[in-house]
């Protein structure tokens, strides 16, 4: 009988992929088509040309005999590095760092002259010994005829955390090519389905039918309406007018300010051709379900990805397993023209240097980026969270709107990475008498409370709003007070539970029947509620004003009898939260109204003073691009990276046939990217600490590598989600 290997090297063609029926795929095929692909997105960034030879030498390694062997017969023959190939060819540490990572990641630079193989790092790959790949130079020999102008952008040239991201971007085309030409080979039907989005031209149509009631009341309407109006008018007007850029929309809690914002990304997209998709940055302390579930009422749900899960998926260079494959390339790469997302993972995407959270990164250019909250960019990495902003607005075609009730004065980070860039405010129209119109709360400070002298407030009322630090104290509240009305909200409940409860407080608040609700902070930014009375643990003056946006909402109550009680509980204690619990502590004492414009400017810069400078930028991560014994440590900065310390998985909760069926096709190897955007309804994520503990514990069953589901329902309950002896968090979900 012939040998497997014996008959691959009679063949005529060097195979790339192979898929689950023996089809092969030709090197050249794949580094054409993803040449091809990765050229047209870098030519969003006016780098096609350097995009298409990053493309057409990244898998030059498969012309190994080696490589072919492996391919042909891979449970004979070993892993082969098919990835240095390429870097080796280009002798160019920017091209050649983003080829020599496409599988693996970005690496560190490391040193040209103390580097060494094996370390880990670009000089070392580069000094490392591969097989023989020289085959390529035939099989592309017409192409090679051709002048590649590899001219890089002006702002390149300088080097520093500028060249870095531009590499990322580079990296982001390269491997988003690769992924979706290997799925074009793969999964003929998969790659076919992927498009058939509407255009923004039917999106807007739908927009304005959505707000035309607005626009248009059948009757006559309040001021609180009338303001919201206005201020959506003018932010639909500025968005036409205005050119790329960044700006603020600086609107008071109740102002409407997602629906305009919204219309002035949809207005900005129409009046500027180039751009490609709208992106609602929702904040990292918060959860995504109400504001993806408004825009995909009003847009159809096939326009809408709403991304928060914690699933990541790379592809091994040395899998040949078909299977696999397909479940990585299920990932998610951002190219819907609405994408709604968490604040984590938009920003740890930015410096990550894995392949599968930087793929979706060069559909970031040209495209209106809305930071909701804007103010909670957590400020141990704001710095850098800034010159990201910066980078994109600057040199990739994007717009970046502020989006905030309490806007911070960040002008002066803006100046140091973008000079020749204002801050330009959207909505600066409204008079003090509307804006008045805004105010229907009153805080009081309660000071320091008992868990039982918080428990017997919550039980005078009827309907009461309680939003606590952590999810901890959220469950052991309900478990005290919990009965027909009570209603426990934390991130330790999966999504499609949430929205079930969180549509059944709507109903009792309108019916005015009892409905008593204990949540962390995931309730106060993206979540339409209007209750009557809120209570709010102590935490930063932003939060405060941010859960008054839960009370009186409507503005159907007067002021007096819309009550927003600060307070602080006797029992806990959060090292994290003690500069924004002084700088509260502080603004109360100087100013009787707290959510004045004044007394939130004292706010955040007693805050940043109370931090200090050197604290925006806590991890080095802007200046660490400028070091010479370690070129662009790109693995480095991914360690650093975490708006959340802690590690964390995501585990998805089997509760209902719907889940089961999702796992078992991820199981079973037919899972596609619907089913992974699917599952994420189903999704809670747990600090690293607590997920080996529940492994420990036989509570979790793998599903693939990198999916794990609850195995034991026991561990679930109904009313207060997964049941852990939570000793921190803030309700919040993790990418």
């Amino acid at each position: 009988m012939e040998k497997k290997e014996d008959k691959m090297t009679e063949a005529k063609l060097f195979a790339a992929h192979i898929d689950s029926e023996g089809n092969e795929q030709s090197v050249k095929d794949h580094l054409t088509g993803t040449a091809k692909r990765t050229g047209e997105f870098a030519a969003e960034f006016g780098c096609r040309e350097m995009g298409y030879h990053c493309g057409l030498m990244h898998d030059i390694g498969k012309y190994s005999a080696a490589f072919q062997k492996r391919i042909h017969n891979p449970e004979k023959y070993g892993k082969v590095d098919h990835s240095t190939a390429g870097a080796k060819e280009t002798n160019n540490p920017l091209e050649g760092m983003v080829i020599a990572g496409h599988h693996s990641g970005l690496m560190d630079g490391g040193n040209r002259i103390t580097s060494f193989t094996g370390d880990g790092t670009y000089f070392g790959r580069m000094k490392s010994a591969i097989p023989d790949y020289s085959n390529w130079k035939e099989d592309l020999s017409e192409i090679l005829k051709c002048n590649f102008r590899m001219k890089l952008p002006d702002y390149v040239r300088n080097g520093g955390f500028s060249a870095a991201f531009f590499m990322r971007m580079l990296y982001s085309c390269l491997v988003d090519a690769d992924y979706l030409d290997t799925e074009r080979f793969m999964d003929k039907d998969k790659a076919e389905n992927r498009s058939g989005y509407d255009t923004f031209e039917t999106l807007i149509g739908k927009f304005n039918g959505y707000i035309e009631s607005w626009l248009n009341p059948a009757e006559p309407v309040k001021p609180l309406y009338q303001c919201r109006t206005k201020i959506l008018k003018e932010c639909m007007e500025k968005g036409e007018l205005f050119p790329k850029g960044l700006y603020t929309l600086t609107v008071p809690t109740g102002g409407g300010k997602t629906t305009a914002s919204m219309g002035f990304a949809l207005r900005h997209v129409g009046a500027h051709n180039n751009m490609k998709r709208i992106i609602y940055v929702i904040p990292y302390t918060s959860i995504i379900d109400q504001t993806a579930e408004t825009f995909s009422s009003v847009f159809g749900r096939s326009n809408v990805v709403e991304h928060h899960s914690g699933l990541i998926l790379d592809l091994d260079e040395n899998n040949c397993d078909p299977w696999q494959i397909r479940n990585v390339l299920a990932t998610e790469n951002w190219d819907a023209p609405v994408i709604v997302t968490t604040a984590v993972q938009f920003f740890e995407s930015l410096f990550s240097n894995k392949s599968s959270k930087c793929r979706k990164l060069h559909n970031l250019c040209n495209s209106v980026i809305i930071f909701d909250e804007a103010q909670t960019l957590p400020v141990p990495y704001l710095k850098p969270c800034i010159a990201a902003i910066a980078q994109l607005v600057q040199n990739y075609g994007a717009t970046a709107v502020l989006c905030t009730a309490t806007q911070p004065a960040l002008g002066s980070y803006f100046r140091e990475y973008m000079s020749d860039l204002e801050l330009q405010e959207i909505c600066g129209n409204c008079s003090k008498e509307e804006n008045a119109v805004f105010e229907r709360v009153t805080i009081n400070n309660l000071g320091v409370l008992t868990k039982a002298q918080l428990e017997s407030k919550l039980n005078e009322y009827n309907q009461v709003l309680c939003i606590v630090n952590r999810k901890a104290t959220a469950q052991e509240l309900y478990h005290c007070l919990g009965g027909d009305g009570w209603y426990c909200l934390t991130t330790l409940i999966y999504p499609a539970e949430r929205k079930k409860k969180i549509a059944e407080i709507k109903q009792r608040l309108k019916d005015g029947r009892p409905c008593k609700v204990i949540s962390t902070s995931l309730i106060e930014a993206g979540v339409d509620l209007d209750f009557p009375v809120v209570y709010r643990e102590e935490a930063g003056l932003d939060s405060l004003i941010q859960a008054a946006g839960r009370c009186n909402r409507e503005g159907k109550r007067p002021k007096e009898l819309s009550e927003v009680f600060s307070f602080s509980l006797e029992e806990e204690s959060n090292p994290s939260m003690e500069q924004s619990r002084g700088a509260l502590r502080e603004t109360m004492r100087k100013y009787e109204k707290v959510n004045s414009l004044d007394a939130i400017a004292f706010y955040f810069q007693y805050y940043r003073e109370l931090l200090g400078q050197e604290n925006l930028d806590e991890k080095g991560l802007v200046k660490i691009w400028d070091q010479k014994e370690n070129l662009f440590p790109f693995a480095t900065a991914a360690r650093l990276f975490k708006m959340i310390e802690d590690d964390t998985r995501t585990i998805y909760i089997p509760a209902d046939e719907t889940a089961g069926e999702y796992l078992r096709r991820i199981e079973a190897g037919y899972a596609d990217r619907a089913t992974y955007r699917k599952l994420q309804q189903y999704g809670v994520p747990l600090p690293e600490y607590q997920f080996q503990k529940m492994m420990e514990q036989g509570l979790l069953k793998a599903v693939t590598k990198n999916v794990y589901e609850l195995n034991d329902m026991r561990s679930y309950d109904s009313q207060t989600g997964l049941q852990l002896e939570v000793e921190m968090g803030i309700g919040i979900f993790f990418d």
